[in-house]
């Protein structure tokens, strides 16, 4: 009842303070307007994230318990993401593209607060064995710190239409509170719940014809908190073969964005020059609409998720 308690909560904020920060946007127009790239027909406004952190918290703050060391890291984590995506949406309003340098080291900085407060990729069990193997230090580090902002970036750039982003993280917020209940990790179930909750009362206004979007602020700290989640619970005594479990869990956005990520490289582009690569782009240029682009990826990602489910299940 706990975690039905939280959802509930985050739910109700984020679905009533919405309008409240779709009249800020548009009184403070900080709005995204339409060009070449983007489609939408009106300027539409950019603050959603804040009022998707602002329900997370609230809910964070309430049903976390005890409110630790941890805890507090993931809090000033977060502010640093949100904050350095409204600047980012801030030059969206202005019609400029805000630099990926500065951005990405935030994210990494965030990334390593985290890390310090223990929430890390140790190591895995040996499937045969049985016997728990600890990775040395510097590998737990590289590879927590890539996750991190490897999930945080790719939730980031699948918020490409209307409603992707979050529907994306509802279905993995969902297996990860599967994954988590399953192995008796309460806290990430917690967390999984208060995600689900935040990404579906933001879907009510993000759906298309979207009257808000959560922007950079939102998308970036969606994929921020996923992979705490999955850092802290699904990846926790995890086999060689369970480690897919949180990757089959995001594997829409993670699998996309690595082949458009390579498309990039090869073609001697920055990794983070903004084109029309991923899989949302081109179902849309293959002539499906919004909607069924949508429901098309969403549907994709529900299969991924429940292979990771059958692998649970399997307890290999």
């Amino acid at each position: 009842m706990n975690f039905l308690f939280a959802f509930s909560f985050v739910f109700l904020i984020v679905y009533l303070t919405i309008p409240f920060f779709e009249k800020l946007s548009i009184k403070w127009n900080f709005v995204d307007k339409p060009n070449e790239r983007k489609k939408h027909q009106r300027p539409i406004p950019l603050l959603g994230g804040i009022g998707m952190f602002f329900g997370f918290i609230s809910g964070y703050i309430t049903f976390i318990r005890p409110i630790d060391k941890q805890s507090v890291s993931v809090i000033v984590a977060s502010i640093l993401i949100l904050i350095i995506g409204i600047i980012d949406d801030w030059y969206k309003t202005l019609g400029k593209e805000f630099p990926a340098l500065p951005r990405l080291l935030v994210h990494i900085i965030s990334a390593i607060i985290v890390f310090s407060s223990g929430i890390v990729f140790y190591g895995f069990t040996n499937p045969v064995t049985h016997k728990y193997i600890i990775l040395p230090y510097i590998i737990q580090f590289v590879l927590s710190i890539m996750w991190i902002v490897g999930v945080t970036t790719v939730i980031n750039w699948s918020d490409g239409i209307d409603g992707l982003a979050g529907r994306l993280s509802a279905i993995a917020g969902s297996t990860l509170f599967v994954v988590a209940l399953a192995k008796g990790q309460d806290d990430s179930a917690l967390l999984s719940a208060l995600i689900v909750g935040v990404s579906l009362g933001f879907l009510r206004y993000n759906k298309h014809p979207a009257r808000i979007f959560m922007g950079d602020s939102g998308a970036n700290f969606l994929g921020f908190i996923l992979s705490i989640i999955a850092l802290n619970g699904a990846f926790k005594q995890a086999t060689l073969i369970s480690l897919s479990i949180p990757v089959l869990a995001l594997g829409v956005p993670i699998f996309d964005n690595i082949i458009v990520v390579l498309k990039r490289f090869s073609r001697g582009e920055s990794i983070y020059k903004a084109d029309a690569t991923q899989i949302h782009h081109r179902l849309l240029s293959s002539g499906l609409t919004q909607k069924q682009t949508v429901a098309f990826i969403s549907l994709i990602s529900v299969c991924f998720s429940l292979i990771s489910i059958i692998i649970l299940l399997l307890k290999v």
